[in-house]
């Protein structure tokens, strides 16, 4: 449902430091989420990233990841770079409701992929 095509490219890159099912949190704003993609470098509109503030916009050249994203008040997607990333160390499951649809088991700090890749 979400997934594209470039997951597969970028997760065979040595360059991403987050995987696929991991859970991690933003680093200034309050949300928390479920890695499901991985863009090599910036893969997003121009419009999207002059929205940015200035002082605060990451650089181009880096992973950015997708995550079923939450929060306090809603549940959503979520792209982040790399830079403004840290692991999630509650120990606690995300609970966006798409979480089912694309994983499996949760382990304590990663969901298990619902499928293999070849």
């Amino acid at each position: 449902m979400y997934l594209r095509s470039c997951w597969v490219e970028s997760m065979t890159s040595a360059q991403a430091k987050f995987q696929l099912g991991q859970i991690l949190r933003h680093r200034r704003h309050p949300f928390r989420g479920v890695v499901f993609d991985v863009d090599p470098t910036f893969s997003n509109t121009d419009e999207w990233y002059e929205n940015i503030p200035e002082d605060l916009r990451p650089r181009k050249d880096q992973p950015f990841y997708h995550l079923l994203a939450e929060n306090d008040q809603s549940y959503y997607v979520a792209y982040v770079s790399e830079q403004n990333l840290v692991e999630d160390l509650s120990g606690e499951p995300v609970d966006h409701p798409d979480v089912s649809d694309l994983f499996g088991e949760f382990t304590g700090d990663r969901y298990i992929l619902h499928f293999q890749m070849n």
